[in-house]
C-alpha cells in the first residue's frame, strides 16, 4: 500500500521534504511507517519519542493500522514564547 507522509517543522528540515510517499506492506501500523521513515532518513530517529502522529487529520497512537492512501502526519513538539 502507499501512504502520503507529511512532515512538519524540524522533521521537514531533517528529511529535506515536507511531503513524500511511502510504500508499506498491507497491515502496516504507524510504528511500521515511522521505522521505515527512520531507515530512509536516519536523522528522524532522534525525534520519534516526542512526535505526535495523525492519520487523516485525527491524532492516533503508533499501534494504529494504516490503509492504502492514508495521510500520515508527523508533528514534533512546538516550543516558543
Amino acid at each position: 500500500m502507499r501512504i502520503n507522509v507529511r512532515l512538519f517543522a524540524v522533521l521537514r528540515e531533517r528529511a529535506g521534504a515536507g511531503e513524500l510517499y511511502l510504500d508499506l506492506p498491507s497491515g502496516a501500523s504507524v510504528a511500521d511507517a515511522v521505522e521505515a521513515l527512520a531507515q530512509r532518513f536516519p536523522a528522524l530517529r532522534t525525534s520519534s519519542a516526542k512526535t505526535a502522529y495523525a492519520v487523516n487529520r485525527s491524532y492516533v497512537d503508533v499501534a494504529t493500522l494504516l490503509s492504502d492512501e492514508d495521510e500520515l502526519a508527523l508533528i514534533p513538539p512546538v516550543s516558543g514564547g
